[in-house]
């Protein structure tokens, strides 16, 4: 028996033709952290959708709600998190009708992890267990969702996955600590991708690797996805890092998402002075050097949060509504581009754009 799916033409070729069906939809999502007046809203009504097999690029500073959103959606979030509201929708292959991946019983949702949606968790040395073997690890999981495998294949499939993420099979008998940082990523791929996921959640994947290791493992993520066409949520501080990997950026603040668009649009013209801060605190690949900017001060306490929009102590273009009023998430007031979002009210008048946020 194999373990593997036949080459075919991916799923997404279908979605890139200008028809894109959605396989995760988010919708108004709240997480608080403790209970009482003491809780604190780490995440207040996130709306996001990923289709298939597309890069969805998630960045923001620590702290502004990444890993809470994806661990929430997951229902993966620890304790004291506590989903609060919203709900989670998961789009069969079938095309069968969605399912609150909220609202589902507790042995389906054991069921569909791995298969439905898999993650590499941030830290892949915490990941992996140090006293089993890699190969045993990634064996264990087949085992867990395909009990009628026999032992020759689930390790002849460890075997492939390990090949496909560039690891020598022979490999398959170390134990994590004689790995390098980067092949112990490589492994926590080859396992999340064992059953052959549908949607592929990466957390920092790239975190405390060297530049050359990030751009192999960035590499690979775009590689695997084009052969298997899987859909990614790449979660990561480093938005120029996602301008190369993602077909689109959500950048969040404060546990809200504050733009949404293109990623090679929002390189080009951000139009929210948060991600235009982001992209500032990056030097250019090309070009002549200039001083970085990056953003003044901290990002805002969530349990006392500024009135207004929660971006306007730190934003070089506040106006005196942006202290009393919070923006919503809506379309941009330049012509031309509807898959915009931004939550400013800069973008309320394409004339109060200011020119760092208005590159043609």
């Amino acid at each position: 028996m194999s373990m593997s799916r036949t080459e075919v033409a991916p799923a997404w070729s279908n979605s890139r033709s200008g028809n894109p069906r959605p396989i995760l939809e988010i919708t108004g999502l709240a997480v608080d952290y403790g209970y009482g007046e003491d809780r604190v809203h780490a995440l207040r009504g996130v709306d996001l959708t990923l289709h298939e097999g597309e890069v969805l690029g998630l960045a923001g500073e620590s702290g502004c709600g990444k890993s809470t959103l994806v661990y929430a959606a997951t229902r993966l979030l620890p304790p004291p998190g506590l989903i609060s509201a919203g709900q989670v929708l998961y789009y069969p292959e079938d095309g069968g009708a969605p399912v609150d991946v909220l609202r589902r019983p507790e042995s389906e949702l054991r069921a569909a992890r791995w298969q439905d949606t898999a993650i590499v968790f941030q830290g892949a040395m915490n990941s992996l267990n140090p006293v089993y073997r890699i190969g045993r690890q990634i064996t264990d999981a087949i085992a867990a969702h395909r009990p009628e495998s026999t032992r020759a294949q689930r390790e002849d499939r460890a075997r492939e996955l390990l090949s496909m993420v560039g690891i020598a099979p022979d490999r398959i008998s170390s134990y994590p600590h004689q790995l390098s940082g980067g092949m112990r990523q490589r492994v926590m791929i080859a396992m999340a991708l064992a059953l052959e996921p549908r949607v592929l959640i990466m957390d920092e994947p790239t975190t405390a690797l060297d530049v050359v290791m990030q751009r192999q493992i960035v590499e690979q993520i775009v590689e695997l996805r084009d052969r298997m066409g899987f859909a990614v949520i790449f979660i990561t501080h480093d938005v120029s890092l996602l301008i190369e990997v993602a077909d689109r950026i959500a950048i969040m603040y404060a546990g809200e998402i504050v733009e949404h668009g293109p990623a090679q649009a929002m390189y080009r013209e951000p139009r929210h002075p948060y991600t235009l801060g982001l992209l500032n605190s990056f030097p250019p690949l090309h070009g002549p050097r200039q001083e970085l900017t990056g953003i003044p001060g901290s990002p805002p306490d969530l349990q006392a949060l500024p009135t207004g929009c929660a971006y306007h102590p730190r934003c070089p273009f506040a106006m005196a509504k942006c202290v009393t009023d919070i923006p919503v998430l809506a379309a941009t007031a330049v012509a031309g581009e509807p898959d915009r979002r931004v939550a400013c009210w800069l973008n309320e008048d394409e004339a109060l754009l200011p020119d760092a946020l208005h590159k043609v």
